[in-house]
């Protein structure tokens, strides 16, 4: 019977972490370029009472093993990185990526993070940055006096300059690729870090080595999905509630138990 305590307790904390999951898409429905994850789950080991092939007496053995299982456990989070829904904005410094690949931003403390949110901006020294003011890497920086600029969807970057006709370059955006996406480590502010599962950076031009192209003037919406999230909430609502039925069960036959001297 304690054992059944603690199976269901189990798989009570576990279903608590798939709605920690749940909830934090929903949380993100409306963040820029937010992949959605989806809690994944193990049993646990088990009580094996007899192994498979004992004997069970003469030359007779068991045809099966007689085992119990301890529970379940919240073993990690899986990312789902299709592509979301493009967002028009009208504006030239934003960018969507229609398919794979990151933009690499350079942090303070001088290491790389990867985003998707192409919601751009440019800072005091023309320098395009993320909101959270990290630039793009490699740098791209306009300049002051540039009346009109255009992003090219292999990422070349171009500005038409006061007093000018013909459009200067600056630069090119590119795109960095992962052999395991899932493996990226996400630290907040919709950035990545590279983690041991996820391989080293690949730059490519977008649109080529199975990255995306640009298209500047969209934005790239969440791809949380409201109503499959919902039929999850419902499914792990439900299954917290029967582990908690399982618990309430087992005290209720403990008790039996206890009054058996009555």
């Amino acid at each position: 019977m304690i054992r059944s305590l603690n199976t269901a307790g189990a798989g009570m904390v576990a279903q608590q972490y798939n709605l920690d999951v749940i909830a934090n898409n929903l949380a993100n429905v409306n963040t820029t370029g937010f992949k959605g994850q989806r809690a994944q789950f193990q049993d646990m080991v088990y009580q094996t009472i007899r192994a498979s092939g004992a004997t069970t007496g003469g030359e007779r053995k068991s045809p099966m093993a007689n085992q119990v299982g301890l529970g379940s456990m919240f073993v990690g989070t899986s990312s789902n990185f299709t592509v979301g829904v493009p967002i028009a904005t009208g504006k030239d410094t934003d960018i969507a990526v229609s398919g794979g690949g990151f933009f690499q931003v350079e942090r303070p403390d001088g290491t790389f993070a990867y985003t998707r949110d192409g919601s751009f901006q440019r800072d005091a020294n023309g320098l395009l940055t993320t909101s959270d003011g990290f630039p793009i890497s490699p740098n791209i920086t306009i300049p002051a006096d540039a009346t009109a600029l255009t992003i090219s969807p292999n990422g070349a970057v171009s500005a038409i300059l006061a007093g000018q006709n013909d459009p200067q370059p600056l630069g090119d955006i590119k795109l960095y690729m992962f052999q395991n996406p899932a493996g990226l480590t996400r630290v907040g502010q919709n950035l990545f870090v590279a983690g041991g599962g996820s391989g080293d950076a690949t730059e490519q031009t977008p649109g080529e080595g199975g990255s995306g192209s640009l298209t500047a003037g969209f934005l790239e919406g969440s791809n949380v999905a409201i109503v499959e999230e919902m039929v999850r909430m419902i499914l792990a609502q439900r299954a917290y509630e029967i582990n908690s039925k399982a618990v309430q069960t087992s005290d209720d036959m403990l008790q039996i138990l206890n009054n058996l001297k009555r």
